[in-house]
């Protein structure tokens, strides 16, 4: 055989190949990121979902709900429906917590509409919750596939950190966590704190001090990755379930944005879900971040300590004098750039004509 020919085969059969893998569930560098989506949907959250459900780099093992834009209730019948629109009833949708570890839930129908869903009633759903409780699934799963899981939790907390309360053994199994939340500078539920973070800073403060891998996708490159009538108009130009669901939802969330000064809506919890496709689409460097859960007007703030250093305070007679810097070890990665435009391009391919 001539060296073109030779060339020409294997140039043959690595396409095959690449056509195989995504085909099953796969990119051309490995297999499918396995993830678990924790969510209350919510409107960008349903954006969220099916950025990852149309997304070949994502193997989405399990959807549960936590409530926060909306009750628990609410939020698992949203679920139920957005998968169903999606025909995806073969990944189980699991009912978690019903409220914050410790403080009454704040929901959010202000910004997300009555239902959650920018008012869109959507079908019946066709797919039945699963039995098992949301915290208990995640841990099940976990330890099933020892390593493999990436949790991304795009809603308060308080699943994840009841996860971590029953059984601490998963934290070393779970691959890391990228989640929807915090910011290192200042709040959209209050001056200081985000609001995914504010419905549950007890359970931000478990999750962030628990010992694995973290991706803080916070407000910092969330307020970055505004979604403009121009990538609506994109998604006007198709159609499909998905993408008039979608473009129903986005023209919601535009619309509000402009009464309120914006020229769009913020990608936030999208934003995660492009992280967990893609890393390369933020930069986030490694700090120290503990979540304020007592300060009268800090409650729910993330604070990221971006020096990696406090000063050493000695005690000496009736004053504490500077004797040195002790270090602080990072605890999670703080998103602070992001290409906004190359995620936007990436969120419209993905949902146009679905």
């Amino acid at each position: 055989m001539s060296d073109l020919k030779k060339l020409t085969g294997a140039r043959s059969r690595g396409v095959l190949a690449a056509v195989l893998m995504l085909s099953l569930g796969s990119t051309a560098w490995g297999a499918a990121k396995k993830i678990i989506l924790d969510t209350d949907p919510g409107s960008d959250d349903a954006m969220a979902l099916m950025l990852a459900l149309n997304s070949p780099e994502l193997d989405v093992r399990a959807v549960t709900v936590v409530p926060g834009n909306v009750t628990a209730e609410m939020g698992l019948e949203n679920a139920l429906r957005m998968m169903s629109l999606a025909g995806r009833c073969d990944i189980p949708v699991a009912a978690g917590a019903k409220h914050p570890l410790f403080q009454k839930l704040i929901t959010a129908e202000f910004w997300h509409g009555k239902n959650g869903l920018a008012n869109v009633e959507l079908p019946p759903s066709k797919c039945k919750v699963d039995g098992r409780y949301g915290p208990d699934l995640i841990i099940q799963m976990v330890h099933a596939a020892p390593h493999e899981i990436t949790l991304v939790p795009v809603g308060p907390l308080t699943n994840i950190a009841l996860a971590v309360l029953k059984d601490p053994s998963i934290v070393p199994l779970v691959k890391e966590v990228i989640l929807m939340g915090g910011s290192v500078g200042g709040g959209n539920s209050t001056a200081a704190a985000e609001a995914n973070i504010y419905n549950d800073p007890e359970a931000a403060q478990i999750v962030f001090q628990a010992g694995w891998p973290i991706t803080m996708v916070g407000l910092d490159v969330g307020d970055k990755t505004l979604l403009t009538p121009k990538y609506l108009e994109q998604l006007r130009q198709s159609h499909g379930p998905v993408n008039d669901f979608i473009y129903q939802v986005a023209s919601y969330l535009i619309q509000l944005s402009e009464q309120f000064g914006s020229p769009g809506s913020p990608m936030y919890d999208p934003l995660a879900v492009g992280v967990a496709i893609d890393a390369t689409l933020v930069t986030a460097p490694p700090m120290h971040v503990e979540v304020e859960t007592h300060g009268e007007f800090t409650r729910g703030e993330t604070v990221a300590n971006r020096h990696g250093v406090v000063e050493r305070n000695v005690l000496h007679g009736d004053r504490y004098i500077i004797e040195g810097l002790d270090k602080v070890e990072p605890n999670a990665k703080v998103c602070l750039e992001v290409d906004a435009a190359r995620f936007l391009e990436m969120f419209v391919s993905r949902i146009r004509g679905k």
